[in-house]
């Protein structure tokens, strides 16, 4: 399949699919798109794996990278393996289904299934006692890696308000190791695409061996035949502690943190969706009060990650999570669960071409090419992708966008082109309304007829006979083509007329066949002569071999009679010799 390739790429175009349509540019919250020759690349760089361009392509041009093979190895492989299942599988699944989970990773091979929710547990605690030991200053939630990304390349210098510890996966992950031994593999398996790209982190290296969205385990239980309707319910290996299981909502750390689960809570900000983060990161900012931002960068939670697979309404996914998330566990956490090493680093990312400036004359240079001389001339539009003219301009210079890319510019062009094209035809157009009023005429048609643009707004029928357009009017036919005379104009034309439906408009372009008439006539003229004179020739040769025929007999009896006539003389003159002997010589 063809698209980008980058070693350990985790969102990439299918060439082939995309049509150059900017969607993913318009709704990447970090225009980590790279536009070339109309095909929209992922800029790996820049990327946060986030997945709002796999959400968003209409064309599905927008993929991530595919690890089943990986996970079937392992499962293949001579060591156990632990499945860790993201808790958001509660609301994506309806609740007879969820229940029946355990059995099928089960008959997959996993020798242990768990949820995530139990490292979850372990974050939720050390966020609250984080929060209690530091001093008053705005805190943000690290569950979500595609917040993490975000800070890290976009707003490197709020790094310091990260609370520094792991996310839940990563958690659960340690734990696992920890506790069942090095020879055990893990899997996580959810509907977040960005789980892969945190889990090929160099700092948490040998924790999570593969990361499998829903969709990938949906292929793989279609694979294998498995339908989970058929199993039996079974349990989890392990149930995680109080509330760690809300965390795919918004404000779930914070519910299972004990920090607050009062939508009106002034000491917490839920937020959910790339727009809503961004915004809330930018406003807390610079306060110096106690606030915890609660970040989940996919809108509504993991719930509505890019790779969930089982597409349920919203609602329905919010309310049989909590419901889950609230019940008691079947099984006891463990008495003395132990405390997990969450506590990690975060340091600034470089996401290419941010930091690169530009002169003034540069940017000028880049916004006149697509006619924008003024601030005037700025739409604003977002069609690009880009939220301003200047933006755009920007990533112009920064090799990431195409001048070309302004539609409003390439369609001013379009009808520029179309324009010129109907100025400069040799053909007569002329436009009408729907009362056949003259809305438009081109300068050939005001050269064959006549007149000038003052005449725009008269009936057709002052210049020529409107019985075309009348019959268009009717609606009995869509499209004439014939020929006219217009004999107080000297002109003999070919008409085509039609109507367009869409803007009620009707149209007549004259295509003048005088001068062509003319040179048929000149012509017919011409053969009428040729033929006359063929004929005279004709005649005058047959005449003339007539005359030759009749000399050529009359010659020919005289010669016969002077033959006959000099063979008698002869004959007369032999007969006479012998009596000559007697004369004198």
């Amino acid at each position: 399949m063809p698209h980008d390739t980058r070693a350990n790429q985790v969102v990439f175009t299918n060439k082939a699919k995309c049509r150059d349509c900017y969607r993913c540019l318009r709704n990447c919250p970090v225009k980590a798109i790279r536009m070339s020759g109309g095909q929209a690349q992922v800029v790996p760089e820049r990327c946060l794996a986030c997945g709002t361009c796999i959400r968003q392509c209409p064309q599905g041009a927008k993929s991530y990278r595919m690890d089943l093979e990986r996970a079937r190895e392992l499962l293949a492989g001579a060591g156990p393996v632990a499945a860790s299942v993201a808790p958001s599988f509660a609301g994506l699944l309806s609740p007879a289904r969820a229940r029946r989970l355990p059995s099928a990773l089960r008959r997959l091979g996993f020798a242990r299934v768990e949820e995530t929710a139990v490292g979850a547990w372990h974050v939720a605690g050390q966020t609250a006692e984080f929060l209690r030991a530091s001093p008053a200053r705005p805190c943000v939630t690290t569950c979500c890696p595609a917040v993490v990304e975000y800070v890290e390349r976009y707003r490197p210098g709020r790094i310091d308000q990260l609370i520094p510890l792991a996310s839940p996966m990563i958690a659960h992950a340690r734990l696992l190791k920890e506790r069942l031994g090095p020879t055990w593999s893990v899997i996580f398996i959810g509907p977040c695409v960005a789980k892969k790209a945190e889990a090929d982190r160099p700092r948490y290296a040998g924790l999570v061996d593969c990361v499998l969205t829903f969709e990938e385990l949906q292929e793989w239980l279609d694979r294998e035949g498995i339908d989970l309707d058929a199993f039996e319910e079974s349990d989890f290996d392990q149930t995680p502690g109080p509330g760690a299981r809300f965390f795919p909502v918004p404000g779930g750390l914070a519910r299972a943190a004990g920090l607050g689960t009062d939508l009106l809570d002034t000491d917490v900000v839920a937020v959910t969706g790339a727009g809503e983060v961004i915004e809330a990161l930018d406003a807390v900012a610079p306060r110096a009060d106690r606030v915890l931002v609660d970040a989940l960068f996919c809108p509504g939670g993991c719930v509505n990650g890019p790779a969930a697979a089982w597409q349920r309404p919203p609602f329905d996914c919010r309310r049989d999570l909590i419901r889950y998330a609230g019940a008691p566990g079947l099984v006891p956490a463990p008495a003395s669960p132990g405390r997990a090493d969450l506590v990690t680093a975060f340091a600034p990312r470089d996401a290419a071409g941010n930091e690169r400036a530009f002169s003034e004359e540069q940017i000028r240079a880049v916004l006149a090419h697509t006619g924008k001389m003024s601030d005037d001339d700025h739409l604003n539009c977002g069609a690009c992708g880009y939220s301003t003219c200047r933006d755009k301009a920007l990533a112009v210079l920064c090799g990431m966008a195409e001048s070309d890319m302004c539609i409003p510019h390439m369609r001013r062009l379009a009808e520029n082109r179309t324009d010129r094209i109907i100025e400069t035809s040799p053909n007569g157009i002329v436009i009408l309304d729907e009362k056949l009023h003259i809305v438009s005429i081109n300068p050939a048609f005001q050269k064959m007829f006549g007149c000038s643009l003052t005449i725009a707004g008269s009936r057709i029928s002052c210049l020529m006979d409107p019985e075309p357009f009348e019959r268009l009017a009717t609606g009995a036919v869509s499209v004439i083509d014939e020929i006219l005379a217009f004999k107080t104009h000297d002109l003999l034309c070919r008409g085509l007329f039609y109507r367009l439906q869409d803007e009620d408009r009707y149209v007549g372009i004259f295509v003048n066949v005088s001068d062509t008439a003319a040179s048929r006539r000149q012509l017919d003229d011409l053969r009428q002569q040729t033929i006359a004179q063929a004929r005279e020739l004709l005649d005058h040769q047959i005449t003339l071999a007539q005359n030759i025929a009749c000399m050529l007999g009359e010659s020919t009896a005289q010669g016969e009679e002077l033959v006959a006539n000099l063979m008698k003389l002869a004959g007369a003159n032999s007969l006479d010799a012998p009596g000559d002997k007697g004369l004198p010589r």
